[in-house]
């Protein structure tokens, strides 16, 4: 239940110079003293004691925080440091025998400070590690915390998160620790001046060569080749980084490679076949075969490869915009590949993600030449859900130009160098700091005036944090990561004195300004069930709209892209609703589901068909075009491609990235095909009750890209949306 908002009139208005007066907080922020955040702690400590008040409690209460506000306006004139101000809660309380309260009070703010010194001390952590806490060991759906590597690197976490909280700015610390907001990949930065994610600018590595370790790579001579040089780019890249890495128009990419192996076999049949026109259709039949052989090459690599941080790449591959014999049939292997699966149970590959791109004129419609293609891409969606499609126009219009994003939804902004060339590839995204807008709606308690300034207050240090991350990342060296800033993947190559600012400035680089649980915030102002409400969607729009202005003036301001990002919080989903059940307690529609939405999605309880789903959510990308996707929740789709085909058209000129959520989990103990149960032990198959994931496959979209839960557990949170998700599909 929320509190009762109290009458300012009953407080500051009677002591006039208190509304003047300044809070000194722990952090030496100065904040105006507001004592309907006394009325609020008292309220929780009194539930804490007894339960739900009356509302006589809640009078007594007031009357304490009269006298608290009588006694600071005594006290002092200009400012007042925060303890000051807890003791004197704590001396009034005393004063009026309120024991209990006054008890329960005392314990949370001791607890608050145990809290906070926990959260930097290694030892504690590492214990938890040690432990198997799923907080610390389940963080990352897509890292295996079994093997030594992996353990290896959350120890180092462990220390790069405690150092890490230290270096930030005091303030910027306090409010990730409170959840106010979060500031992602702490166990890796700021205590390295890490990047996250990028665009690997493979074309050029590949046709000028490029340098790993000790070894001088040339320009590749065949496809085969050439995708064995992607995957030791993409192994070495995602160890210089924390984030995803992707590669652009992959078909368009490795064409000039096969064509390289297409010459050599119709140099070959010259020598060998009399006939002209069987030579082109042997050169062409072996060139086909070696482009199926690369690809698989590259599917297999991927899912074998493990970085120096203990996990898979997270690699994403776009394609299908390429019309010659040779892309045609790069973009038909990868799909081909992905449809057979993996080893011989076949089982769904999770990496890479694949991004199919879909233009009018291309292979949107029937009469278009790669509309078989399209077909085939249908096909491979129901069957693993993969590929994703971007929309070629409205990623244009959204973007300003075409381009995948950088591993999951992280997308880069139309950019041109002195040039005037456009560049996309060799770009990259410094970091994100994240915002808890039902946090902001929880304490607004139904005044929106005050959520519009708490919302100005927490940008505030969210620009602060993320004007943190930009200095940081500056800090680094060429030399810290090669293969990123000498040898090519960010573009240009510099020498290991060069000052790395200059790949980053001018709007070159990203940084992200993310937000999570619009649906939740319009809930506590609108109810539930808002969706079709028009004043509640615009006052969600008005919200992500708000963070654009604040990102573009920033932007501005400092001459790096401040973008807008829906962020993909596979555990922060989890965490901000943890922390506010904890401030707020359980609270319809809001806390009570022990997850927060991600970004502007509808809300996954309710059961809208994919039309409804993507027509509600189209307009808020054009505020958040810094990183966004859509998914949709299916049955059971693989006899009926035509079905999401539908919904692919449907998208077309709506949404710019789409996501299929469909069962395609598999039981190899009966053969059941379709969307395994979750229970308290893991997904188990309706038909037999196995729920061995040696003798299993469940795959499920987890924040827009895929995981197996089963061989990975996952966080509360994610468990509890993904539930939601199989309950309302099974209907």
């Amino acid at each position: 239940m929320m509190n009762i908002k109290r009458n300012p009139e009953q407080g500051l208005a009677r002591q006039p110079h208190l509304a003047n007066l300044k809070i000194v907080k722990r952090d030496g922020r100065l904040v105006d003293f507001d004592d309907q955040k006394i009325y609020d702690a008292l309220v929780k400590a009194q539930r804490n004691t007894q339960g739900e008040l009356t509302p006589i409690d809640h009078e007594h209460i007031m009357d304490i925080v009269e006298s608290i506000d009588h006694e600071i306006a005594a006290r002092f004139q200009t400012n007042v440091k925060i303890y000051e101000v807890q003791n004197i809660v704590e001396h009034i309380l005393l004063t009026k025998n309120a024991y209990a309260l006054a008890e329960e009070y005392i314990n949370y703010r001791t607890r608050r400070d145990f809290e906070r010194s926990k959260a930097t001390d290694i030892n504690f952590t590492i214990n938890k590690l040690m432990n198997k806490d799923q907080s610390v060991v389940n963080e990352n759906a897509n890292k295996d915390s079994n093997v030594f590597n992996t353990q290896r690197d959350l120890t180092a976490g462990i220390v790069g998160k405690s150092i890490g909280l230290k270096m930030l700015p005091p303030h910027v610390a306090n409010a990730h620790q409170k959840g106010d907001i979060h500031y992602h990949d702490l166990d890796y930065h700021p205590y390295t001046p890490m990047t996250n994610c990028c665009l690997i600018d493979f074309k050029g590595m590949l046709n000028n060569g490029f340098k790993i370790g000790n070894a001088e790579v040339e320009s590749p001579k065949s496809i085969q080749t050439a995708t064995a040089q992607i995957s030791q780019i993409i192994a070495n890249v995602a160890s210089s980084q924390y984030g995803g890495c992707s590669a652009d128009r992959t078909d368009e990419l490795l064409a000039p490679f096969a064509e390289l192996n297409y010459q050599k076999h119709l140099r070959d049949a010259e020598e060998w076949i009399e006939a002209p026109d069987r030579r082109e259709a042997y050169a062409k039949s072996k060139t086909r075969k070696d482009i199926f052989d690369a690809m698989q090459s590259l599917e297999y690599e991927i899912n074998t490869l493990f970085t120096s941080n203990g996990q898979t790449p997270f690699t994403s591959l776009g394609f299908g915009l390429g019309t010659s014999w040779f892309e045609r049939e790069i973009q038909r292997a990868i799909l081909q590949i992905r449809i057979n699966g993996l080893g011989s149970e076949k089982r769904t590959a999770i990496f890479p993600k694949l991004i199919f791109s879909v233009r009018r004129g291309v292979n949107l419609d029937a009469t278009d030449p790669n509309y078989d293609i399209k077909e085939l891409a249908l096909e491979c969606a129901t069957k693993r859900m993969y590929p994703d499609i971007l929309n070629y126009d409205k990623l244009v219009e959204l973007t300003g130009s075409f381009k995948v994003p950088m591993g999951c939804r992280s997308f880069l902004q139309g950019w041109k160098n002195e040039q005037g060339e456009e560049i996309n590839v060799g770009r990259m995204n410094l970091g994100v700091v994240t915002l808890n807008i039902p946090r902001i709606a929880l304490e607004a308690n139904g005044d929106q005036d005050k959520f519009w300034a708490i919302l100005a207050d927490r940008l505030q240090i969210v620009k602060d944090a993320l004007v943190y991350r930009v200095e940081r990342c500056k800090e680094a060296s060429p030399a810290n990561a090669p293969i990123l800033y000498m040898y090519g993947a960010f573009g240009e190559r510099l020498d290991r004195k060069d000052n790395v600012d200059q790949l980053f400035k001018n709007k070159r680089a990203t940084v992200s300004l993310g937000y999570i649980g619009l649906y939740e915030a319009a809930a506590a102002f609108y109810g539930g069930e808002w969706e079709h409400d028009p004043e509640a969607k615009a006052f969600t729009l008005s919200i992500v709209k708000e963070l654009k202005a604040h990102a573009d003036a920033w932007g501005d301001e400092y001459g790096y892209h401040f973008s807008v990002y829906s962020t993909p919080s596979e555990s922060l989903t989890d965490r901000f609703c943890r922390l506010d059940t904890e401030k707020f307690g359980e609270i319809d529609n809001i806390t009570d589901k022990e997850y927060y939405t991600n970004s502007f999605h509808y809300d996954v309880r309710k059961n809208p068909t994919p039309f409804e789903k993507l027509d509600f959510e189209k307009d808020y990308p054009q505020f958040c075009s810094g990183g966004f996707i859509h998914y949709c929740e299916y049955p059971v789709l693989q006899q009926n491609p035509k079905a999401l085909e539908a919904v692919w058209d449907f998208a077309y000129d709506r949404v710019a990235y789409l996501g299929t959520n469909t069962p395609i989990d598999h039981c190899y103990a009966c053969g059941y095909e379709g969307d395994f149960n979750p229970t308290e032990r893991g997904f188990e198959c309706p038909q037999c009750g196995n729920h061995d994931p040696k003798s299993c496959d469940v795959v499920k979209r987890t924040c827009g890209y895929l995981g197996n839960p089963q061989a990975r557990p996952m966080v509360n949170g994610r468990h509890k949306e993904i539930s939601a998700r199989v309950k309302h599909l099974q209907q």
